[in-house]
This record gives C-alpha cells, structure tokens and sequence, in this order.
C-alpha cells in the first residue's frame, strides 16, 4: 500500500510539475513577445524586406540582388526543381531539419520527430524558396531596413549556413520540396523549445536593427509588432 501510495505522489509531482513548466512556458512567450526591441532611429530606407508566415513559422524574404549580396550565386537557382531565374525575391527560414523534410503537414507529425526538436536531439536545415513578387498582407509585412542593418542580417543569415571544407553551402539533395522553387541546406546549431525558427527569424531582425521581441518562440510574437 506504501509502494502505490508513493508511485502516486511521484506521478501526481511528475504532472504537476509538468503543467507548472508548461504554464511558465507560456506566461514567458506572451512576456517576452510583447516585450518591445525598438527599431534602430535615424536610419535610410535603402532596401525592402518582408516578413512572411505560413500561420506557425516565420521566413525572412529578402531580395535575391542588390548592392550588397547576390543570395543567387550560392543559393544556386539550379537547386530548385524550377530553375527559374526571373524570381526576384528569396524566403529564407531556419529550422528543425526533421520538421522540414518528414512533416509536410501537421497530420503528418509524429512523436518522435516533434521530441527531438523540442530537445535539441536532432541537426537543423535552412529552407530558401524563390517567389517571382510579393505582396503585402495579414501574413506577409514589408520592411524597410538601410544598406548597413541589410549587411549585418545578411551576415546573421549567412553565419547559420553549414559549410564544407571549401568554404560552401551544403545543399540537401531531397525529394521533400515543398514546390518547384524551393532548396534545403545544412545548417547550424539544433532546433529546441527555447530557440525555434522564430526565434532564429526574431534574431534576423534584431541583428537588422529592426521592431524585435524580447524572445519569441511562436510567429505571432514576432507580428504582433508588425500589425
């Protein structure tokens, strides 16, 4: 009876502590979401960015060719099943390499998958898609940002890419394309619960100078300051 009666305390500790861990996690996302980076004052509107989301995961889009970098010459058009090189705009997002290549829609989610990237048990990947144009709405916020917070994000961004011994980006040879005009390719440091995509896109646009939150796991953080 002692045995059952302490193997239920410890199941009663485990859950609530559980639930405790989770409400805290929660109380801290909303906090630090809400939390306000401030956009850097006094800076030119040199080059024009966009934040998209599909609903739960957050891209920065960037145009392919401007002063600063040609994205193009190392994320080759020739990785993406379209080839096409009249797109003028490229989405770019970090991830749990698991997520992106096994889960193409929540349905297809398991376990397994979702346990190693909220414990940092799994690599990570970045997904580039090209668009021909794009266009401003509830899901997608147009930036305007100077040449030199542009070097500093281009230079956050590039600084997640794995590279190999010659110094290039690894693509992903996959079949898990999301569209005709999309890549994958090696990345840097593991997805968890506390550093996800949008969190590596909330660093983007801190690294930017751009409106930031505290710390954000979730998309909605990150728009809630681009309403």
């Amino acid at each position: 009876m002692n045995i059952k009666k302490k193997i239920a305390r410890l199941i009663l500790k485990f859950v609530l502590g559980f639930v405790a861990f989770v409400l805290l996690y929660a109380l801290s996302a909303f906090i630090f979401s809400i939390w306000t980076v401030n956009k850097e004052p006094g800076t030119s509107n040199d080059v024009a960015i966009y934040i998209l989301t599909n609903g739960d995961h957050t891209d920065i889009v960037l145009p392919v060719k401007t002063a600063v970098i040609d994205w193009s010459k190392e994320l080759s058009y020739q990785n993406t099943i379209a080839k096409d090189t009249t797109n003028k705009y490229l989405a770019i997002g970090w991830g749990d390499k698991g997520f992106y290549l096994n889960t193409p829609t929540w349905a297809d989610l398991k376990f397994s998958t979702a346990f190693k990237a909220a414990f940092a048990l799994s690599t990570s990947a970045i997904h580039a898609t090209y668009y021909r144009d794009m266009r401003e709405n509830n899901d997608c916020k147009k930036i305007m940002i100077s040449d030199e917070q542009y070097k500093r994000m281009v230079a956050f961004i590039d600084s997640s890419f794995k590279r190999n011994a010659a110094g290039k980006v690894i693509n992903i040879k996959t079949n898990a394309n999301y569209g005709n005009d999309d890549a994958f390719y090696e990345a840097k440091r593991k997805y968890n619960m506390f550093y996800t995509c949008n969190t590596w896109a909330n660093n983007a646009l801190k690294a930017g100078g751009q409106t930031a939150c505290v710390w954000t796991p979730f998309d909605r953080g990150i728009f809630y300051h681009y309403r």
